[in-house]
């Protein structure tokens, strides 16, 4: 999932312990081929539900017919180029092709039953052919070369997207996903907050490290929990007054001067608004409602210069975990 900092990226290993005095288990695929052939995927139990053919210098999804109850396959950190031969995997429930070379979405309509797509660090340019996987929750698609968010507003059962790191520039075409929870947009080069309003099941929005200027248009996402806009050129804090039920608030590297429109989240327990330009004292006690607040990052504001700075915003908010990286004593 990105990072932005908060990303949709993940590893699976499913490699088993083998502890001293075990039997060690016959494996149930494997790697062959020599050094004048490509790698190729040898399958040793056609029964297996789970793979991992991580880190493999496999360059060709095939010989894979045979897996009819295969859920899970894991192809990260591969040579792969093209998504192909998964026809008879109509059982999959997750398939993992991060950090390969694939160019094109593709052969994915026989996987009807699949949850998890994780398709980031590949070629991809444009999002296409998903058309049957209805039951996808969780698509991973950061850190390709994709311009446009489309052709997914008929996966109603989508809770994750992950859009980090791209070449978007525009919020659109998110019209059915009505269940969607997380949404990661960070490293793009969009300007605006839009079109996401009927998205009144967000959680967490990421748009970290884009082009914003304003906060607006979020009036509809109530449930909205985690917040991330750090990384762009926002000059004050406003469109939060119906964000109450935000936990983690982050604008750090921005523009802003003043902390303001945040005392009525009364459960907000992480805020940083580090690398600003605050530099009056009164803002301080704009937050001192939020009694809440576990961690603060203040860092790089020209506050911070004060000599006496740690010691007033302990007296300020003594109830604080953490200030910047330095926990509280």
């Amino acid at each position: 999932m990105e990072n932005d900092n908060v990303s949709g990226n993940k590893s699976v290993t499913l490699e088993d312990d083998i502890s001293e005095g075990s039997v060690e288990m016959e494996p149930e695929a494997e790697i062959c081929g020599d050094e004048e052939e490509h790698e190729k995927i040898c399958i040793i139990d056609p029964d297996s539900e789970e793979l991992d053919f991580n880190h493999s210098r496999l360059t060709k999804l095939e010989n894979l017919e045979p897996l009819t109850q295969i859920k899970k396959l894991c192809f990260t950190w591969n040579l792969i180029k093209k998504i192909e031969n998964l026809d008879s995997l109509t059982n999959l429930v997750e398939l993992e092709l991060r950090d390969n070379q694939i160019t094109v979405i593709e052969n994915l309509d026989a996987l009807i039953n699949l949850e998890v797509l994780d398709i980031s660090f590949n070629r991809i340019k444009k999002i296409e052919n998903l058309d049957n996987l209805l039951n996808l929750q969780k698509l991973f698609l950061s850190s390709n070369k994709i311009s446009q968010i489309e052709n997914i507003s008929h996966l109603n059962n989508l809770t994750v997207l992950e859009l980090g790191d791209n070449k978007i520039r525009k919020i659109e075409n998110l019209n059915g996903l009505i269940n969607l929870n997380s949404l990661y947009l960070g490293k793009n080069k969009i300007s605006k907050i839009e079109n996401i309003g009927h998205l009144i099941n967000l959680q967490l929005l990421s748009l970290q490290n884009n082009r914003l200027i304003k906060i607006e248009n979020l009036e509809t996402l109530i449930k909205l929990d985690q917040l991330y806009l750090s990384e762009n050129g926002l000059m004050c804090i406003e469109g939060l007054e119906n964000c109450s039920k935000l936990t983690t608030l982050d604008l750090a590297n921005n523009k802003i001067k003043s902390i303001e429109n945040i005392n009525h989240m009364e459960v907000l327990e992480e805020f940083w608004i580090n690398n600003n330009q605050i530099e009056d004292w009164n803002a301080i006690e704009k937050i001192v409602e939020n009694k809440k607040l576990q961690t603060v990052y203040l860092e790089h504001n020209p506050i911070t210069r004060d000599p006496n700075y740690r010691r007033k915003i302990k007296l300020l908010l003594p109830w604080l975990n953490q200030l910047d990286a330095t926990l509280c004593r």
